[in-house]
């Protein structure tokens, strides 16, 4: 189970990521977190934060709620 929730996590960013046309980088740079996160994000290396969640969400222009609505 916690597997499959970061696995649809790290997609989700993944999807929301490309909808922006932005890097991993340029997402890091946004969300003020390290490069090499987002990439263990989307691959479901790591277990987020809230914290982390709402400067992800922000730096994608996207309200926790609206990220969270097709889960």
């Amino acid at each position: 189970m916690k597997r499959e929730i970061l696995n649809k996590f790290g997609n989700k960013v993944r999807e929301e990521r490309a909808k922006l046309g932005l890097s991993q980088e340029e997402l890091a740079v946004r969300a003020g977190v390290h490069r090499t996160y987002i990439g263990m994000i989307e691959r479901a290396e790591k277990n987020i934060t809230l914290e982390n969640i709402q400067k992800i969400c922000k730096a994608l222009n996207l309200k926790i709620g609206e990220f969270f609505v097709d889960f």
